[in-house]
């Protein structure tokens, strides 16, 4: 790395983002980011090589417990779902696959990312290069339109659920993770056909260049936008169905009746008890079974519309993580690169842009937590699997 770099005013043909096209960064601007955030050993920088190293060692040590933990995170779900019969199921299936993916992730592209982030310049050569970029976009859009196929299991099988539950195979899962790896890979396989023109020039950036607003609009809505919006749709309507389906009005058979009303409402004598004008029991019946009988449905219905209200408020708990994790994890990412490819003398620090890419992986370690910890089944494997561990 050079103690000082020169500032140059980046051509259009070198900015381009680590992961989408035209975007924020060329050589130059990784130099002067270099220059002014990573040390300078010129006498006017106040910043000498030994806090230079210190900041250095400090972001990487805070990158690597990010992919450690989302390493860790997902292989436990991958585990759960495989060693746990129960979790055999297709809506599971799904989930794992989104697991698999955020493993990926964690696997192939962060730790590069960490190198590439800290040092600024790419020193892995051009076939790895390649790669990197083809594993990022590929998997970071997987991971994204995962969550787009989840929302549509779960639409489907609370909108129609009888139907749906016929068709709910495993056969269809494997579909719709098909359908989605398409997808990614038709976005993220055009840049590397551009790159090849420059193949055998000498790599210190690993970038995908292109001035091509075509394909701008292309990635970033398929992989971002659109997504978002369907989730948005789908877990809206997720929520109103479920509401509706738990908060259904009760039958009047289900009214609960104190002491006193139980007392008031039964008359001596005639074998019979009367519910508020409507008759509960039968000629001859027991008055006194014909009570604890409306005392304990009574119960039933009030202990119904507790668990009832207790899922209404954890089904909008669960939905707010979801949407809110995903856009804060995602949006910064895509609206700068959104607004970065279409205006060109735009300016946006690659510190910032940097930051924003992290927070974008940041989401493959938030998935399996969203969609495991409000799952009453995964905890129940989640603790077998600790507890099978502590016994070896």
């Amino acid at each position: 790395m050079q103690a000082a770099v020169t500032w140059h005013e980046p051509s259009r043909a070198a900015c381009a983002t680590s992961r989408f096209p035209l975007s924020l960064c060329s050589g130059a601007l990784h130099g002067r980011l270099t220059s002014q955030f990573f040390g300078n050993t010129s006498g006017d920088d106040p910043w000498d090589e030994t806090v230079l190293l210190g900041l250095q060692v400090s972001l990487s040590a805070v990158l690597a417990m990010i992919t450690l933990a989302t390493v860790l995170s997902n292989a436990f779900v991958i585990t759960a779902i495989f060693l746990t019969r129960k979790l055999h199921t297709p809506a599971n299936f799904l989930i794992g696959s989104l697991a698999v993916t955020d493993l990926l992730v964690s696997i192939l592209v962060m730790p590069i990312s960490i190198v590439y982030t800290v040092s600024k310049t790419w020193s892995f050569g051009q076939i790895v290069c390649t790669i990197w970029l083809s594993s990022d976009i590929t998997f970071c859009t997987a991971s994204i339109l995962h969550l787009c196929v989840i929302a549509l299991d779960r639409y489907w099988a609370i909108t129609d659920a009888l139907e749906y539950s016929k068709r709910r195979t495993t056969c269809r899962a494997v579909a719709m993770i098909a359908v989605v790896w398409i997808i990614s890979i038709s976005i993220s396989m055009p840049p590397l056909f551009w790159q090849q023109a420059k193949a055998q020039e000498e790599v210190t950036m690993c970038v995908v260049n292109t001035d091509k607003i075509s394909y701008t609009l292309y990635s970033t809505f398929g992989a971002f936008y659109v997504p978002t919006v369907l989730l948005v749709i789908l877990y809206g309507r997720i929520y109103i169905a479920a509401r509706s389906r738990i908060f259904k009005t009760p039958s009047t058979r289900g009214k609960r009746f104190t002491t006193a009303q139980l007392g008031a409402h039964f008359r001596p004598g005639s074998g019979r008890a009367v519910e508020a004008g409507v008759e509960a029991g039968s000629s001859g019946g027991s008055p006194l079974f014909t009570n604890s009988v409306k005392v304990r449905l009574g119960d039933a219905i009030a202990e119904r519309k507790r668990i009832s209200a207790a899922r209404e408020r954890k089904a909008t708990k669960t939905l707010g993580i979801i949407l809110g994790a995903f856009i804060i994890c995602w949006l910064p990412f895509f609206v700068v690169t959104l607004v970065m490819g279409i205006c060109k003398d735009c300016w946006s620090h690659p510190v910032l842009f940097d930051v924003f890419t992290w927070l974008g992986y940041l989401n493959s370690l938030i998935n399996p937590v969203i969609y495991t910890v409000f799952n009453d089944e995964f905890k129940q494997a989640f603790h077998k699997l600790i507890k099978f561990k502590r016994c070896n």
